[in-house]
């Protein structure tokens, strides 16, 4: 009856379905495959898979250009088979996406096979995300993002915070179960603020000890239990640089896998002019300071590898497009040009 029910279930979502738009459609398959553990292991034996290794995804590079390859369930079954695994590799797969023809996407970790025999078998390599981000096909990213954070949620909450015991993640790995407390969890994203402050006629960028030689950013921090996103904004421009905002605005968010799926909220954020002495804090920033219209402009056509000097030091260069901060400044720099003389 189970069976019956599911089926014609099915049959009845499949017709609303085909009332409403391509996006919908897809997004109700998802959904289904997610609630539906058996409509799940169906969909894993014709969909396509994403593979990682140790949380670096693997890339195919064919010129100059890099390449994210979509393997085949029957691919995915020759190598497991080839490595004298069994197929129950696959249900360690997670799911992350479906395309319009309801072609659904999993991500697979082969963590413990042997790195270098995979990628010689395949005629590839398993690529640093943060580097694999930048090297990719714009469309590619978001995708390589989401299928790394959840492998990486996964891994990390195998036990139940509250009894200790195992937790059991469903098919498409959209939640996990401790059945000893009953408790479900499900992945989180930690919100963080981005922010771009400027005074009217400049813009300021700061630079962390961990970020690159020569790259400055907007400003960011996670945001405090309790808080909102104005709140945060106001809170960390006074810790960082000692600024009071005295209005913002939010502009757009992107999902960053960094350092554990954040939700990156960026916003721009105004100071008064008279008022905008920097008085950093150098428990966070190594450098923070003012930069001007022409200044932002020059450091946004250069490359990291171009900014280094003669002398060993480094021109200012900004982050590059596929992150948000670099939209900001973008932004600002429209803002600043569209204004009347």
């Amino acid at each position: 009856m189970a069976a019956i029910y599911q089926a014609a279930h099915r049959r009845a979502s499949s017709l609303m379905c085909k009332l409403h738009s391509t996006y919908v459609r897809k997004m109700r398959y998802l959904n289904e495959l997610k609630e539906d553990d058996s409509l799940c292991r169906q969909a894993q034996t014709s969909g396509t898979f994403y593979l990682f290794h140790n949380l670096s995804p693997f890339l195919q590079k064919v010129g100059e250009k890099y390449f994210v390859p979509q393997l085949s369930a029957a691919e995915m079954k020759r190598i497991l088979e080839e490595f004298k695994e069994t197929e129950q590799w696959i249900e360690k797969s997670v799911l992350i996406g479906c395309s319009d023809e309801h072609i659904p996407h999993f991500a697979l970790d082969l963590g413990a096979l042997e790195k270098s025999v995979i990628e010689s078998e395949l005629k590839g390599s398993f690529t640093n995300l943060r580097k694999a981000l930048f090297v990719v096909d714009g469309k590619d990213s978001p995708l390589l993002a989401s299928a790394q954070s959840l492998l990486q949620w996964h891994d990390s909450h195998q036990y139940c915070s509250k009894t200790g015991q195992p937790t059991q993640r469903n098919v498409a790995g959209s939640k996990r179960v401790c059945h000893a407390s009953g408790i479900t969890y499900y992945p989180q994203m930690s919100p963080v603020i981005i922010t771009l402050v400027s005074d009217g006629s400049r813009c300021l960028l700061a630079r962390q000890p961990s970020f690159p030689q020569g790259m400055y950013s907007a400003l960011s921090g996670f945001c405090d239990m309790g808080e909102n996103v104005e709140e945060t904004v106001h809170r960390e421009v006074a810790e960082e640089v000692g600024l009071e905002v005295e209005s913002l605005w939010y502009s757009a968010s992107q999902h960053w896998p960094f350092p554990s799926s954040c939700l990156m909220i960026a916003c721009h954020a105004t100071v008064r002019a008279q008022q905008a002495e920097i008085s950093m804090n150098r428990l966070e920033l190594e450098e923070a300071r003012w930069f001007g219209l022409e200044e932002i402009v020059e450091g946004l056509k250069r490359e990291p590898r171009s900014s280094k000097q003669d002398d060993g030091s480094f021109l200012p260069w900004f982050p590059p497009k596929q992150a948000i901060a670099h939209e900001l400044i973008c932004e600002w720099v429209k803002q600043q040009t569209s204004q009347p003389a």
